[in-house]
């Protein structure tokens, strides 16, 4: 479970710092524009590409993670995720070496990606296959908790580079910093799971039978139903977290004017009820079934999103950080079982490959879209109506339990 925790929890600090960066600096040291919109719109435009990236990492890590084990992939998403997040801290800018910044910032980015594809699906599968009968939800939501981990890391040391730095100092160099620790991280992360063994289904999968040659050309000949339903049902989560993250934190800090510094706590206040929502989805999918629990969750994100928009268009502290704290707690209620649900849908043989790619291509529906869409909407009818996209979001995953249920009963 401390494997699970500590390397997820690096992984996604790597990952969250980006996001973090976007929604500050990266538009005018990357993307210059007469237009603050346009710039914003393109710094999330790089931070989608990592979402795109992912779905490839997950069939090329989830290839060796099902052939050869989970520890030995597991090792080589963080080292590939550690070595893309350090190298952006030694980015060239715009102003200094012109397009190729954006370029060389948006392969690295692609890096990121690509490494994090490997790590969600490798991370569940070591939490769940360790776990005894019964308690494979709550063994599951500590790769989970690694989400909250990291971006309290990551914010918070955001937080403090920004009482501590003036403006024109944290654009011009102290933005570098974040990137920079994730060396110590990723070392710390990377002795931990050297430390590991095997778990024991794969192990014993592999006294059965051979691995499976092409891991991805079987889950899509015998579970192609599976990973359509997995995707779906990851959308909600996705689209409730990029939304009151990355997004919350570029509208309060632009369009409503808060200092960086005071949004920034805002949200690590609010991140607390996500990790509390996971928790308590973590336990509740033991005592009942996970399916159960996200079918709640669904429905709370469909409400939640009727109520995000006029929340954030408030501008009142109080009314934004009890949107964002609601909507993280719902967020807990569809994320928190995925650990133990998600896996349950493959064999061992197609585990790691049919975990990964569900989740991360549900990742580009509800994650790399997610600000993108919810800036047009905004920019279109006003911040009231940004939640759309969350109600929409939580309707699609509805419809991926739906579809599980008609496997469970035979009809798909």
């Amino acid at each position: 479970m401390t494997a699970s925790l500590v390397g997820t929890a690096v992984e996604f600090y790597d990952f969250y710092i980006y996001g973090t960066a976007a929604a500050l600096v990266f538009g005018p040291l990357f993307f210059p524009s007469e237009s603050p919109s346009a710039q914003l719109m393109l710094s999330f435009m790089s931070f989608g590409l990592a979402f795109f990236a992912r779905p490839v990492g997950a069939v090329v890590f989830g290839h060796f993670g099902d052939r050869i084990g989970r520890k030995s992939t597991l090792v080589a998403s963080l080292m590939l995720m550690g070595a893309s997040t350090l190298l952006i801290a030694f980015l060239p800018t715009y102003a200094m070496v012109g397009w190729v910044a954006p370029l060389l910032l948006c392969i690295l980015r692609f890096g990121q990606g690509f490494g994090l594809g490997g790590e969600w699906g490798g991370a569940a599968l070591l939490a769940v296959e360790n776990a005894p009968p019964g308690w494979q939800s709550r063994f599951g939501m500590f790769p989970q908790l690694g989400a909250p981990v990291g971006f309290i890391a990551a914010n918070g040391l955001f937080l403090l580079l920004g009482l501590w730095l003036s403006d024109a100092d944290f654009a011009a160099w102290g933005w570098r910093i974040p990137f920079l620790v994730s060396a110590v991280l990723v070392g710390l992360g990377l002795w931990v799971r050297l430390k590991i063994g095997e778990t024991p289904a794969f192990s014993e999968a592999l006294e059965r039978d051979a691995p499976v040659g092409v891991p991805i050309g079987e889950l899509l000949r015998g579970h192609f139903v599976a990973t359509l339903a997995g995707t779906f049902a990851v959308v909600a989560c996705f689209a409730i977290f990029y939304l009151a993250t990355s997004f919350a934190l570029a509208h309060g800090t632009t369009t409503l004017g808060y200092p960086k510094e005071e949004f920034l706590l805002i949200q690590l206040g609010a991140i607390l009820f996500m990790a509390g929502g996971i928790i308590f989805a973590g336990y509740a999918s033991d005592a009942s079934s996970a399916q159960r629990v996200l079918r709640w969750g669904c429905g709370a994100t469909m409400l939640v999103g009727l109520l995000f928009g006029p929340a954030l268009a408030s501008g009142s502290w109080l009314t934004i950080f009890a949107g964002l704290a609601t909507s993280l707690f719902v967020m807990g209620l569809v994320y928190g079982p995925l650990g133990s649900w998600l896996t349950g849908l493959f064999p061992v043989r197609v585990r790691y490959t049919g975990a990964s790619v569900a989740f991360n291509v549900g990742g580009i529906l509800g994650g790399a879209a997610a600000p993108i869409a919810a800036q047009a909407l905004g920019d279109w009818r006003g911040t009231e109506v940004v939640g759309l996209y969350l109600a929409l979001a939580g309707l699609v995953s509805f419809c991926g339990l739906a579809l599980v249920t008609k496997i469970e009963r035979g009809d798909a």
